[in-house]
């Protein structure tokens, strides 16, 4: 008996040190040490202490796993209210609200859903980021997602800053003192970066948290790892090719699109439904990082290093140019997969929290600054 205990405990504590060594570590933070940053980290402290990812999901496809288990059993969302938005083509976007009623001169925060993102599927991250920051949230919903019908025989999965541009002048028209904030989630990243690089200085946003961005989006499809790579693909294609069909078929790229079995095949056809005449024009116009050195507010990237949908080499591609950004800072963990980041004994989702203290910090700190210091 005591041979057998010693074997178990000498077993128990290899795991534990296994996983302190390769699992629950420090993010690793890429940064400018400048005094802005500086102050800023100090007042998130997630960033300096161990992210202790749940034991038993210890790799990205369990994260995955588990983070798929933790949406089939969340509750349903009731938002307060929601807009419908006709686009100046015709197309449909929308907007829906949680804290609708809340102080005008409460901050908002404006959500990019990911790829397939929907009302529903966001349900966590909303209901989380309002119940933990107590703003106003609102999350702006694309053309075709969820059960927004396709309007116009346009859609395009990493978003059309104009209609993102209509969006906000909504958003910021409804209310006129909130400060505004942003998430971007995977493809809602690719989104909010192409636009933060279009605006420049010329933005209402005042701080953002990109999590897990793909980059490059000429490479980052083409590296995505199976099944998920096809998973998502033939997702993409019922969400938006099929039930549009007698909208989208006159375009000579459907065939191809309506076949795709990978990511990158999918965006390899999606320049005609996107507005563009080619693959190229699609990405001169929507690829984020050709204008992410232009992003110019506070800005906090989550990648994990065991992501198999936006992985590690497109971090480390970039990792020297935000270096170079002066108010970005890249954090990047050892676990915590795609969006999932589950944490403790009770796997609870510890980059929401991160985003919201992120986000209160910068909140804080625009409000000790002088009303021209915070514009």
């Amino acid at each position: 008996m005591s041979i057998w205990f010693t074997v178990v405990a000498v077993l128990a504590v290899g795991l534990v040190i296994h996983y302190l060594r390769t699992a629950a570590r420090k993010p690793q933070l890429i940064y400018q040490a400048n005094a802005e940053n500086q102050q800023l980290l100090a007042q998130v402290p997630r960033l300096s202490r161990r992210f202790w990812v749940t034991p038993w999901l210890f790799n990205g496809h369990l994260q995955l796993l588990g983070l798929g288990l933790t949406k089939a059993f969340c509750g349903r969302l009731h938002y307060d209210h929601v807009d419908t938005l006709r686009m100046a083509d015709g197309g449909t976007t929308a907007l829906h609200w949680l804290g609708a009623e809340l102080p005008s001169d409460v901050p908002t925060l404006v959500v990019l859903h990911t790829i397939t993102g929907s009302p529903h599927s966001m349900r966590a991250f909303m209901r989380d980021l309002q119940r933990l920051t107590g703003w106003r949230v609102v999350l702006c919903q694309r053309r075709g997602h969820g059960e927004l019908a396709l309007t116009s025989a346009r859609f395009n999965t990493m978003g059309d800053t104009e209609d993102l541009r209509e969006q906000l002048r909504l958003i910021a028209e409804r209310y006129p003192q909130s400060p505004l904030y942003a998430a971007g989630i995977s493809a809602g990243t690719g989104l909010l970066i192409r636009y933060l690089g279009e605006q420049g200085d010329d933005t209402p946003l005042r701080g953002a948290f990109a999590y897990c961005p793909g980059y490059d989006i000429s490479v980052a499809f083409a590296r995505s790892r199976a099944p998920f790579t096809r998973l998502m693909a033939r997702k993409l294609v019922r969400q938006f090719v099929t039930p549009n069909k007698d909208t989208l078929a006159h375009l000579p790229s459907f065939a191809a699109l309506e076949g795709a079995q990978s990511l990158d095949e999918f965006h390899q056809h999606l320049y005609e439904c996107a507005g563009y005449p080619s693959h190229q024009a699609f990405l001169d116009n929507c690829n984020p990082v050709t204008l992410m050195h232009r992003v110019n507010i506070p800005l906090l990237v989550l990648n994990a290093e065991d992501d198999p949908v936006c992985v590690l080499d497109n971090v480390q591609d970039h990792r020297q140019a935000m270096a170079n950004m002066p108010r970005t800072i890249l954090a990047v963990t050892a676990r915590g997969s795609h969006c999932a980041y589950l944490a403790g004994l009770t796997a609870y989702p510890w980059a929401h929290h991160l985003a919201a203290e992120f986000l209160q910090a910068l909140d804080a700190g625009a409000e000790q600054e002088s009303p021209e210091q915070a514009k």
